[in-house]
């Protein structure tokens, strides 16, 4: 850990030199992918330059799934893939927790408003929104950009509209939300998900099935500075998520060169596994007793996906997931 100019007032979490060299073994992707460094400047300006003429899911989103060449970020990252672990059936409606936040949520926007890594062929029949902060929503230009991708607000009449309607679209939430992205440093498997219980609830009010999903990589591919919680730059930022409803966070990952800073995140492995569905019946009113159970429910069913999977995705066999 490398302390700034005062360390009781600043502190830059690094990550080991280990983790710059991925096992190729377990991510059968490098092995074809080879042309990563090449194409990274490529991948984003063909993101960055992507035009909407329209703004509906059903024609922008296509245009953007397949006629841009977004599968042009899989060279970005050679190992970004996404894992079922499970079908899920176009016959139902999911509410999907998206596990951890990062810094971007890079891994969840890749692999659910993109096809990136095969959506629609790994899910068929599935239509998935990512939700985030209704504030992006005021911005133009930007908000064209998320609607077209099929990002929704993470507002509830938004969030209960879409799972109301269908069946087969899916709503992922990022449950631990800005607080988490402000924790979100190299090898931490730390979430805020223990109070967080408000998804628990909209699934039981429409009897969506709960979908737990958990990306290994999310917290390695940026570095982030933090701050002391007595450190002016905190007590701005605490100010700013007041002010605007959201946190800011100083962080970077590589430039275009290899050995340069910038905001690409580091070309490190980004695996997103999805979990099984957990089934909830239809409770327009449910109690808290209820919330309680299947949100536990929800947790054990989170903690046994991260287990089976941590080992083959960069984690020892004793780590394990922290509830806050």
């Amino acid at each position: 850990m490398a302390l700034l100019e005062n360390d009781t007032m600043t502190q830059i979490v690094k990550r080991p030199s280990s983790s710059a060299a991925p096992d190729p073994t377990r991510f059968p992707r490098a092995e074809t992918d080879t042309s990563a460094p090449r194409n990274t400047l490529m991948a984003y300006r063909l993101k960055s330059s992507a035009l909407e003429s329209t703004l509906t899911r059903d024609v922008s989103s296509t245009l953007l799934h397949h006629v841009i060449s977004f599968h042009h970020l899989c060279h970005f990252s050679p190992w970004l893939q996404i894992l079922k672990t499970k079908d899920l059936s176009p016959e139902h409606n999911y509410l999907m927790g998206v596990h951890p936040h990062g810094i971007l949520t890079f891994g969840a926007f890749c692999n659910f408003c993109t096809e990136a890594t095969g959506f629609s062929k790994i899910f068929p029949g599935i239509t998935p929104h990512l939700a985030t902060l209704s504030w992006f929503f005021k911005i133009p230009l930007i908000r064209e950009y998320i609607m077209a991708k099929g990002v929704c607000s993470v507002s509830e009449p938004t969030i209960d509209y879409l799972l109301s309607h269908g069946p087969g679209n899916l709503v992922g939430i990022v449950v631990g939300g800005v607080a988490e992205a402000l924790q979100s440093v190299p090898n931490t498997t730390t979430l805020l998900l223990r109070k967080h219980k408000g998804f628990v609830r909209i699934a039981l009010q429409r009897g969506a099935h709960l979908v737990p999903t958990f990306t290994f990589g999310e917290n390695e591919v940026y570095d982030q500075v933090l701050f002391h919680k007595d450190s002016r730059t905190y007590k701005f930022q605490s100010y700013f998520r007041r002010t605007f409803g959201f946190y800011f966070c100083i962080f970077y990952g590589r430039g275009f060169s290899r050995d340069s800073n910038g905001l690409l995140p580091y070309p490190l492995p980004i695996v997103t596994v999805v979990g099984e569905p957990l089934p909830l019946p239809k409770i327009e009113n449910p109690s808290q007793e209820m919330v309680d159970k299947y949100h536990t429910l929800y947790m054990d069913a989170l903690c046994k996906l991260f287990d089976q999977h941590k080992t083959q995705h960069g984690c020892s066999e004793t780590q394990k997931l922290i509830f806050l």
